[in-house]
Formats: structure tokens, C-alpha cells, sequence
């Protein structure tokens, strides 16, 4: 579902709301360990809802808590969407 490889977070379980509780937390005990930028990447994220945006922020806050920051990797196209339809496309920190 989520696998940390050094500085990367890779999510490979759809961020859906199904998942998303599971996500949120598997992630965050992932990121206690590491420092500096995180890079989150979703390549392999093969559905999304508005929970994936729920998720990410999420971690998002936890790192800038910690002084660190989250870079995502290859957001799916719906993902995107997603973030453009509520008008938060800027806010999302793409690599």
C-alpha cells in the first residue's frame, strides 16, 4: 500500500475513501523517520477521489511540523482534476 525507499513515499494502493484512514495512517508512521523533502510519488495510484487531496494535505502538515517539506511525483490526471475543480491546484507542491 505505501512503501518508504529513502526520501520517497511511493503509494500504490487507490486513494480512495475505502483506504483513506489506512492511508493516513501508514503514511504518518512513515514519516517519522527521514528528514529534509519528501517525495511522494502516486505513478502507480490507480484511482483517486477527494480524499487523496485529504491525505496528502494531511501529510503535508505533519512534515512542516517536522520543518520538512512534500514534493508529489507523478499525480494521476484525475488527481488533478480533482484539485482543479475545488480551486487548489496551486496549493499542491508538484515535482
Amino acid at each position: 500500500m505505501i512503501v518508504l525507499d529513502g526520501s520517497t513515499l511511493r503509494v500504490t494502493a487507490p486513494m480512495v475513501i475505502a483506504n483513506a484512514k489506512e492511508l493516513l495512517i501508514a503514511g504518518q508512521e512513515k514519516l517519522a523517520a527521514g528528514s529534509g523533502t519528501l517525495q511522494v510519488d502516486l505513478a502507480a495510484v490507480t484511482a483517486v477521489d477527494s480524499s487523496a487531496l485529504t491525505v496528502l494535505f494531511a501529510w503535508m502538515r505533519r512534515l512542516q511540523a517536522q520543518g520538512r517539506s512534500l514534493s508529489i511525483v507523478a499525480p494521476p490526471a484525475s488527481l488533478l482534476s480533482l484539485a482543479e475543480l475545488y480551486g487548489i491546484s496551486d496549493l499542491l507542491p508538484l515535482a
